[in-house]
């Protein structure tokens, strides 16, 4: 799959956020090595801490269904600015994939293209216990 092919996908998942607190829709794609794809949308919740994240949900349904290596990752918005993942979601990613590709998109398409690594130097993952 190609990245514009990823980020077109996680462009789709916008219309499935649910999103009545912050108006702030978050799409997300997940490629896998065997060229499987999960995708995502964030969920809020009037519980604030209880919201989770297009790229965790992606992730975690990835790994319910077995998959726990990954290759790219897409993260898009509507805004003007480019939709940078939260720390949690960097946290997230970096235990089953440090070397991860992310795309990150603006709401007009545009979009860059980045190791995990540089969005999350030093990150703390399985290794660091040892």
């Amino acid at each position: 799959m190609t990245d514009q092919a990823l980020v077109d996908l996680a462009f789709t998942m916008l219309e499935r956020s649910y999103v009545p607190y912050s108006h702030f829709p978050v799409g997300a794609a997940l490629l896998c090595p065997d060229g499987t794809v999960f995708t995502g949308c964030n969920v809020e919740n009037a519980a604030y801490g209880s919201c989770i994240c297009a790229e965790r949900t992606a992730l975690v349904k990835a790994v319910s269904e077995g998959h726990r290596e990954f290759t790219t990752l897409a993260v898009v918005g509507k805004s003007s600015d480019y939709c940078w993942p939260c720390g949690s979601c960097r946290q997230m990613l970096y235990e089953f994939a440090p070397d991860l590709t992310v795309l990150v998109a603006r709401g007009d398409g545009e979009y860059v293209k980045l190791p995990l690594k540089e969005l999350l130097p030093y990150g703390f993952g399985p290794s660091s216990l040892n």
